[in-house]
């Protein structure tokens, strides 16, 4: 399996069914008032820097984060196929991810998940985010999980280099 996590616009037809899956996913876990995710226009108005995850070619990951002026940007539409889940490929997306907010000065890095999640909050509490309260234009819900995790100021070169196939830290 070759493995590769690269910067993308997320307007092709490959990660717009990745989108679906992950709409799909989401609205049957959660009522629409507690579905946040951003369909691609707005990913693309907001300037969100997205990444796609690509196993022997075919787009089976992707997410991104949009960055504010004051260092802190919010991950946005992270998601892995069902058929590429265990494989290590959302651990290899956050760390590129991360690695690659850290590159462009970002110091906090925010997100909203739902309860529901297991996996996605199982990864995240892994890489060290911690559960705060709701941040931007969101509120409290009941359904949703607010997190954050700082970023060094000196990204570890080890993460630069990492072997995305590799899945971990």
């Amino acid at each position: 399996m070759t493995l590769t996590i690269a910067p993308e616009t997320p307007d092709q037809a490959e990660v717009h069914d990745l989108l679906k899956q992950a709409d799909r996913r989401s609205a049957g876990l959660y009522p629409a008032e507690s579905r946040h995710g951003l369909d691609v226009a707005t990913l693309l108005a907001l300037r969100v820097r997205f990444l796609v995850a690509r196993q022997d070619g075919r787009a089976v990951g992707c997410g991104g984060y949009a960055a504010d002026d004051d260092g802190t940007a919010e991950l946005k539409r992270i998601f892995v196929a069902a058929e590429a889940r265990g494989l290590g490929i959302g651990r290899a997306l956050l760390q590129a991810l991360e690695a690659d907010a850290a590159g462009a000065g970002i110091r906090l890095l925010r997100l909203e998940t739902g309860v529901k999640s297991a996996e996605a909050l199982g990864l995240y509490h892994r890489f060290g985010y911690r559960e705060t309260g709701p941040f931007g234009a969101y509120g409290p819900d009941p359904l949703s999980v607010f997190m954050e995790k700082m970023l060094p100021a000196e990204w570890p070169a080890s993460a630069h280099s990492a072997d995305p196939a590799a899945g971990g830290r």
